[in-house]
């Protein structure tokens, strides 16, 4: 048996493993990135002290910054779809449709699935009295804080033929959820990015160009901190996981191979064993002092005993069969088979 064709289940386990332990390898690194950045940036106040910050820069640019202030519009806000009261710079829209699914072992789950969304955003700054600083490619921020502003859920009324043709479908209508969020004018907000001096001496901070996130978020630097410490944690423990089930599936294979490799010694040990004990029995049973043409044509001293296919010539003894394995030493046609002789 082909040793692939052993070893198959723990190929598929090593091979999903590997797939997670790489991302988990790989969110690991970012998180760290991501925590290593944020410990060093500095948290700076929407004053007359932050030009000067700056310019202790190169470019007037600070990579990684934490800025709080007040959101407000650079212009007309949006306004609710469904409270004319509320107003905000930021809106998301989403509509879900809640189904009662079948799944592979025949049990039926709620699962919901996002049929439709769309963002819309205004420009924007965080306010501090006379100071601001504009907020760039918002929707672009990695952890974006929305207040919810309206959650409705609307159910169905299946008939009958709707049940028919759930149960036969394997999914049932529930209904559609319908929600706004927005991130509203005046909210108190954090926002951690790049930020940076134009040329006319506006300032805006955006998301950082080395691949760091921006985050717009009503928690503290703090706050975030620890959820970036408990994220690196959770993946640590991941790594060990996985890690443990990739050395298991691998000397599990080890194992396999080594059992195989000594079966297969054993095997060919054996084989070993018949053919010299088969050529010692037939050295004792082979006749004497046969003429010269009943003699093997390659060694002259074994008798003819095997009978080469197509060509049909009986011309060598079987211990000098074994190792001639393409050409009739007579005629040199290509050997197809060969059979035992038995000459009287």
């Amino acid at each position: 048996m082909d040793f692939f064709s052993e070893i198959i289940g723990e190929t598929v386990v090593l091979g999903i493993d590997s797939l997670i332990l790489g991302f988990c390898v790989k969110q690991l690194s970012k998180c760290k990135h991501i925590l290593n950045a944020l410990q060093t940036a500095p948290i700076l106040d929407i004053d007359s002290t932050l030009n000067k910050e700056i310019n202790k820069y190169s470019d007037h640019v600070i990579p990684y910054v934490v800025i709080r202030g007040l959101v407000k519009p650079l212009g007309n806000p949006i306004v609710s779809n469904y409270n004319n009261t509320v107003t905000g710079v930021i809106q998301r829209l989403t509509i879900k449709e809640h189904v009662i699914a079948r799944t592979s072992a025949g049990f039926w789950s709620d699962q919901t699935r996002t049929i439709h969304e769309v963002c819309n955003a205004t420009p924007f700054v965080l306010n501090n009295g006379k100071y601001s600083i504009e907020v760039v490619d918002a929707l672009a921020a990695e952890l974006l804080d929305l207040d919810v502003i309206s959650d409705k859920f609307e159910p169905m009324s299946p008939g009958v033929i709707d049940h028919v043709w759930g149960f036969f479908s394997g999914v049932r209508q529930r209904g559609l959820q319908t929600m706004e969020e927005m991130l509203r004018d005046g909210s108190y907000i954090t926002a951690i990015g790049e930020l940076s001096r134009t040329h006319t001496g506006a300032l805006k901070i955006q998301p950082p160009r080395d691949g760091l996130p921006l985050y717009l978020t009503t928690a503290t630097k703090s706050s975030l901190l620890k959820r970036l410490a408990s994220s690196r944690d959770f993946l640590r423990i991941l790594l060990v996981v996985f890690g443990a089930v990739a050395v298991l599936a691998s000397g599990r294979v080890a194992y396999k191979y080594m059992k195989r490799r000594k079966r297969l010694q054993l095997e060919d040990s054996l084989k070993r064993q018949l053919a010299a004990g088969r050529k010692e029995r037939r050295a004792h049973a082979r006749e004497k002092n046969l003429t010269d043409v009943q003699l093997c044509v390659v060694c002259s001293e074994n008798p003819k005993e095997i009978i080469l296919l197509p060509c049909c010539h009986v011309c060598l003894c079987e211990d000098c069969s074994e190792n001639i394995k393409d050409n009739c030493p007579i005629c040199r046609e290509r050997i197809e088979a060969r059979a035992p002789a038995f000459i009287t």
